[in-house]
C-alpha cells in the first residue's frame, strides 16, 4: 500500500476546515481528491465516504452530550435517508463502470458543489436576519418543534442519494432543507441534528461503496491520517477564528471547484471567480446596513452561518 504525504496533507488541511466551520468535509475533500490528485470521481466518492463514516460519529458525540440534537427529525430523516444513500451507490453503479459513469457522478458532484455554496451563503444571510432581530439573545429552552415526517422523509431520501452518488450532501444539502422547513430551529440544535442524522446515513453510502464502488483503501488510509487530527486541531481554534471569513473561502473554493467539474473553461472560471470577488463583498456590506442589529444588542453584527 503507498500512502501519498501530499494527499494526508491536503487531507489535514481540509479537516482543519471541517473542524471551523462544520462544514466542507466531502464538498471539499472529493473534488481535491479529483480535481488536484487524478482520482476517478467514482473511487474518490467510494474513499470520501469510508473515511468520513470513520470520522462522523466524534463530532455527533459531542452534539449528543450537549442535548443540541431533535432524535425525532433524525429518525424521520434517517428513514429516508439510509436506504436512499444506499440506493444512490446502486444508481452509480448502474449507470456503468467506464468513462461514462465517471462523468455522470463528475457532473452530479459539480451540481451538488454549486447548491452547497449557495447553501452556504443561505445559511449566512438567515444568521444575519437572525441577530438583526435578537434572535441570538434568546434565552429559556428551545422551542418546540412540529415535526413534518413525509416532508423529513422525503428530505432524508434526496439528500441520500445524492450522497450515495457524489459524497457530497449530508451537512452542506440536508442543513438548507431543514432550514427551510423548519425555520424556528435553533443554529445548534440544526447543527446536531443534521450531524447526527448523517452519521447512519453515511455509513450506510459507504458500505454500499464497500460493497459495489470503487474503494482504494491507500487513499482512504491517506485521507484519516490527515482529516482527523486536523478536524481535532480545527475544533479546537474553532472559538477564535473569523469564521465569516472561513466560510466566505469555502464558498469560493466550492464555487470555483463546482466550475471545473462542470466543464467551465479556465478562462470562464476566471472572469465567473472575478466578478463574485468584486460583486459579493459590496452586496454583503449593503445587506450588513440593512439588517443591522437592535440598538439594544451591543454585539457586533456576525457575518457567518453558525
Amino acid at each position: 500500500m503507498n500512502l501519498d504525504p501530499l494527499l494526508a496533507l491536503t487531507a489535514f488541511g481540509i479537516g482543519i476546515v471541517v473542524g471551523l466551520t462544520g462544514m466542507g468535509g466531502g464538498a471539499l475533500m472529493t473534488p481535491v481528491l479529483v480535481l488536484l490528485f487524478g482520482v476517478h470521481p467514482l473511487a474518490a466518492v467510494s474513499s470520501d465516504l469510508v473515511a468520513s463514516a470513520v470520522m462522523k460519529p466524534v463530532g455527533s458525540l459531542v452534539h449528543l452530550r450537549r442535548g443540541t440534537v431533535n432524535g425525532a427529525l433524525v429518525r424521520w430523516l434517517c428513514l429516508g435517508s439510509v436506504p436512499a444513500a444506499f440506493g444512490g451507490v446502486l444508481l452509480a453503479r448502474g449507470l456503468g463502470t467506464g468513462d461514462d459513469v465517471q462523468h455522470v457522478v463528475q457532473v452530479a458532484l459539480g451540481v451538488a458543489l454549486l447548491v452547497a455554496a449557495a447553501g452556504l451563503v443561505v445559511r449566512a444571510f438567515q444568521r444575519l436576519v437572525e441577530r438583526s432581530r435578537g434572535l441570538d439573545a434568546q434565552a429559556g429552552p428551545a422551542p418546540a418543534i412540529r415535526v413534518r415526517p413525509l416532508a423529513t422523509v422525503v428530505v432524508g431520501a434526496v439528500g441520500g442519494v445524492v450522497v450515495g452518488l457524489t459524497s457530497v450532501g449530508s451537512g452542506s444539502l440536508i442543513i438548507i432543507a431543514l432550514m427551510a422547513l423548519y425555520p424556528t430551529l435553533r443554529a445548534q440544535q440544526l447543527v446536531g441534528t443534521d450531524l447526527v442524522q448523517a452519521v447512519p446515513l453515511v455509513m450506510s453510502a459507504a458500505l454500499g461503496h464497500l460493497l459495489f464502488g470503487d474503494f482504494h483503501l491507500d487513499v482512504t488510509v491517506a485521507l484519516l491520517l490527515g482529516s482527523v487530527p486536523g478536524v481535532w486541531v480545527g475544533a479546537r481554534m474553532s472559538s477564535r477564528a473569523p469564521g465569516g471569513v472561513i466560510r466566505a473561502t469555502l464558498a469560493f473554493v466550492l464555487l470555483a471547484s463546482a466550475l471545473k467539474l462542470l466543464g467551465v473553461s479556465t478562462p470562464d472560471t476566471g472572469i465567473a471567480l472575478a466578478a463574485v470577488l468584486v460583486i459579493a463583498p459590496a452586496a454583503w456590506t449593503l445587506l450588513q446596513r440593512r439588517y443591522r442589529p437592535a440598538p439594544t444588542d451591543d454585539r457586533t453584527p456576525a457575518i457567518s452561518p453558525a
